[in-house]
């Protein structure tokens, strides 16, 4: 068993700083080439984009394993790109996995039909923790306010698979949601489990451990809606059940005549009228 666990705690850091582009390149290739982001909820960017900035604040202060700073690093990167495909390529309904169309959430957030809003909150974002990093460094309290910092990056990791669990079930299926995201999902956090258990005491701060086991048992939710489900029923739509508005067809007999070839035939096209609108045109 030790074998075993120095094997782990040798490739773990390896899988675990390249994780991020073996978990979304599939995803990203997907959206790009069907030019479609509609079932995959852009509520993960957003997760993993404010967890991976407040974690790399948070090194500053803890000085955990580089292999996860640099997993850390590389999201940010991955995710950045995600983002701008999946804005690039939305369909006509926005992304609510959480809430209904008719209760938007407050000021919109993150449901903006615009893409710049997307960027500056990120960038504004990311400058008022940099502000903070340098205003706290010289005073006693940077290493709790860093601590700070680690625990809520992680509690907002581990709401990862969440919106797309909640989207999942409403659908009744998975379409839209790459099985190569789940599965890399499960098989990264069985390695990171493994990695932050077996490791040295004190390598690993408690926060992580937390989060990989939250993650790790909505992992297996997810991929017991794969089982499941699948893709879900073929006649379900990928962006949700929003019923489509469209404009009813001309009534006016000359226009429909003309159009199906029936102008030189001297005779009208009599058109049923419901209710009230039939009695009147039959008086008339």
């Amino acid at each position: 068993m030790g074998f075993l666990n120095a094997i782990v705690t040798s490739i773990a850091p390896i899988f675990i700083a390249t994780s991020p582009i073996t978990s979304y390149a599939d995803q990203i290739y997907s959206i790009h080439r069907t030019r479609s982001s509609a079932g995959f909820s852009l509520d993960i960017p957003l997760i993993m984009l404010v967890a991976s900035i407040l974690k790399v604040y948070y090194w500053f202060g803890a000085h955990f394993t580089t292999s996860l700073l640099v997993q850390a690093l590389l999201m940010i990167s991955i995710h950045l790109l995600l983002l701008h495909i999946a804005l690039s390529n939305r369909p006509p309904q926005p992304h609510l996995p959480f809430q209904p169309a008719s209760t938007p959430r407050p000021y919109n957030f993150w449901q903006w039909r615009s893409s710049r809003p997307y960027w500056s909150f990120l960038s504004y974002f990311t400058l008022v923790l940099l502000v903070l990093h340098v205003l706290l460094s010289p005073t006693g309290v940077f290493l709790p306010y860093t601590s700070l910092l680690g625990y809520v990056a992680l509690a907002i990791e581990a709401t990862l698979p969440l919106p797309q669990l909640l989207s999942n079930y409403k659908r009744k299926g998975c379409k839209g949601f790459r099985v190569s995201v789940i599965v890399n999902w499960i098989i990264g956090d069985t390695f990171k489990m493994w990695f932050f258990f077996a490791s040295s005491s004190g390598e690993i701060p408690v926060a992580f451990k937390i989060c990989g086991v939250f993650q790790a048992l909505c992992d297996l939710g997810l991929g017991l809606q794969f089982w499941i489900w699948g893709d879900g029923p073929e006649d379900f739509p990928v962006g949700g059940p929003e019923k489509a508005v469209m404009s009813p067809p001309p009534v006016e007999n000359g226009f429909m005549n003309e159009k199906m070839g029936f102008g030189d035939m001297g005779t009208s096209m009599e058109i049923e009228i419901p209710g009230e609108a039939w009695e009147r045109s039959r008086v008339a």
